[in-house]
């Protein structure tokens, strides 16, 4: 038996089935980075955001010592002690 041979029509529809395959495939491929980018960053906040939970935890759980209630009047209040001096950066 033998095959008939393609028609120029069933070529270009092969062809543009083919073409629309690699373009749905490399959209797909910027799309899945695209994720995967932030989808990091994503992860890359909940450590920062950890860290800065354990570290109010901590100053919770010593809310009662006088040096850590010292160090969040000074970093958070912007209180200063007695006796010290507090100098500020005119560059920034």
């Amino acid at each position: 038996m033998r095959l008939k041979k393609a028609s120029i029509i069933t070529k270009i529809i092969v062809f543009a089935l083919v073409i629309f395959a690699a373009v749905t495939i490399v959209s797909m491929k910027a799309k899945t980075n695209d994720k995967n980018a932030e989808n990091d960053a994503l992860k890359q906040q909940i450590n920062d955001m950890e860290v800065q939970n354990a570290e109010l935890q901590y100053k919770v759980e010593n809310s009662d010592d006088d040096d850590v209630l010292a160090d969040v009047a000074r970093d958070e209040l912007g209180l200063v002690g007695p006796g010290e001096k507090v100098f500020y950066d005119s560059d920034n």
